[in-house]
């Protein structure tokens, strides 16, 4: 382009432009309500509030349960793929070195670890991270997990119990199936068990839920994990691969001591044959085992997305404009970039609590102590209620252990418990969807899992909305991990919320990039309380 075939008012404002830049001013051609010049300048304004707005939030402490300075072998504390010794307990110099390396982030430090067999350790680096948007991961705070004496982490192991002794009983025959029944009467009787009851007891229809009242309604099962996924010019039916009834591992002593030291499993998953839509505790576990890390709020997304602009939230800008739609704001690639975007920043937030706070031990590693004290090779100071509940010897009696049965042959996987980061992905992409989306848009033609997974049948019942089934989505995406027997309940409940404070950070630090009429975000966060961002 040369200078002549410019315009006069536009070569005029490039030459004012060009006097104090390195803009060319052949290459000037742009329109809009700001120079070259001011936009560079408001960009950077833009982002220099996020960052000042992040900055001057409250500290939060970041306090653990004590258990590593209470128990001098860290018994209390993970330490999976260092080496141990016969009765599961870490070898102290692995696991001070651990401690220094994470101390110092060094990465030639971390090099130098002692591992006990083949397994790595999980990315304990990512807890160093920066992000350029949204909280940063140090920023966050989570209270405290359950101690290892505590009564609450007695409930959180028996009800892990149950869900291993459970997984293969459908979801749809929980009211009338013998176990369910004889799960909800013993976690009934723990004083401290913080799952979902109705006065006061756990019931079939309360059992293995989530925390907020929509969890408790319709459908064990999310409708984002049954309902088909529109995928571009192709339709994925949600049937996956499950494993066989009774497919279960780590029951025996040396195979469990085995993985504790980081070698590689004995046995492997044996698989159903058929592909089944989700009816189980053990197709639930799997499907947790395989997918990455945000799929299932992907689905959601995708599957919202096809309900069209009805399923919007009312403060979409678009909703009222006669001339426009949405599109790289407040469109499809929007929504589906921020909820890929806030997948990583909750994994980072997530990993930072696990290796640098908490440290907090796997069910499976709790497994270990419960069996060692029930055969008199160890003494620890594991609560009595447990001990006594009928969990403990309904397991006993099925597997001739006391170990916690593993779906997955290697266990669970090589990084601390607290917080699960399965739950802090879910919880953070469905906080996105709840900001995108109408929560009060009842969701068409809902079903249900018939108890052999081969169909789906009209599900008859009262209106499933958005935003419930978003929170039941999050819970199933959580303790579909706890029916593996690799994750607690408070690693999901508190995991939820942390990835909830992740993306309402992003939320916020984006809040004023927009050139739209945008009122704001609007949701509901899992505690019940209605939010504007």
């Amino acid at each position: 382009m040369s200078d002549e075939t410019l315009s006069p008012a536009v070569k005029e404002v490039c030459q004012r432009e060009t006097a104090n830049t390195n803009l060319n001013v052949v290459e000037c051609c742009e329109i809009g309500p700001t120079s070259a010049r001011q936009r560079n300048q408001e960009a950077f304004e833009v982002r220099q509030d996020a960052a000042v707005f992040q900055r001057d939030l409250p500290l939060p402490g970041h306090p653990c349960n004590g258990d590593e300075d209470l128990f001098p072998s860290k018994i209390g504390n993970y330490s999976k793929g260092l080496a141990h010794n016969q009765l599961g307990e870490v070898n102290l110099n692995n696991y001070r070195d651990l401690i220094r390396a994470l101390s110092t982030g060094d990465p030639d430090d971390l090099e130098f670890i002692t591992l006990g067999g083949v397994t790595k350790l999980v990315n304990p680096q990512a807890a160093y991270a920066f992000d350029l948007a949204g909280s940063d991961s140090h920023h966050l705070g989570m209270i405290p997990a359950p101690a290892f004496s505590s009564v609450q982490i007695a409930g959180e192991m028996a009800e892990l119990y149950w869900q291993a002794l459970t997984r293969d009983v459908p979801f749809a025959d929980y009211d009338t199936d013998p176990l369910t029944i004889a799960a909800a009467s013993d976690l009934s009787d723990f004083s401290d068990f913080r799952g979902s009851k109705v006065n006061g007891m756990v019931t079939t229809g309360t059992l293995f839920r989530g925390n907020t009242p929509s969890d408790l309604v319709g459908p064990y099962i999310s409708q984002f994990l049954w309902q088909d996924i529109p995928f571009g010019a192709k339709t994925i039916v949600q049937r996956y691969r499950t494993t066989a009834a009774g497919d279960d591992h780590l029951t025996s002593y040396q195979d469990w001591l085995s993985i504790q030291n980081g070698f590689a499993p004995a046995t492997s998953n044996v698989f159903d044959p058929t592909p089944r839509y989700i009816r189980s505790g053990r197709d639930l576990g799997e499907y947790v085992h395989l997918d990455f890390s945000y799929q299932g709020v992907l689905g959601a997304c995708l599957i919202l997305l096809g309900f069209g602009q009805r399923a919007l939230d009312l403060p979409n800008p678009y909703l009222r404009s006669l001339t426009q739609v949405g599109f790289a704001t407040f469109g499809s690639p929007h929504i589906l970039d921020l909820v890929a975007r806030a997948a990583r920043a909750a994994t980072e937030a997530a990993w930072f609590q696990k290796w640098l706070v908490h440290r907090r031990l796997r069910p499976e590693e709790f497994g270990g102590r419960v069996q060692n004290l029930l055969t008199g090779a160890a003494s620890y100071s594991i609560n009595q209620e447990l001990l006594d509940s009928q969990a403990v010897g309904e397991v006993f009696s099925r597997f001739d252990t006391y170990l916690l049965p593993q779906a997955y042959p290697e266990g669970c996987p090589a990084h601390p418990a607290y917080p699960a980061g399965h739950a802090c992905i879910a919880g953070a992409g469905v906080t996105m969807l709840k900001a995108f989306f109408n929560e009060s848009f009842v969701v068409p033609n809902p079903v249900a899992a018939s108890s052999d997974g081969l169909s789906l049948v009209p599900f008859q019942g009262p209106p499933l909305t958005v935003g419930g089934e978003l929170n039941k989505l999050a819970a199933n995406i959580s303790f579909g991990r706890d029916y593996a027997g690799i994750h607690w309940r408070s690693d999901g409940i508190e995991g939820l919320k942390l990835g909830e404070a992740v993306a309402i950070g992003i939320l916020q630090d984006y809040r004023n990039t927009y050139n739209e009429d945008f009122r704001g975000f609007t949701l509901t966060k899992f505690d019940g309380t209605s939010i504007i961002i």
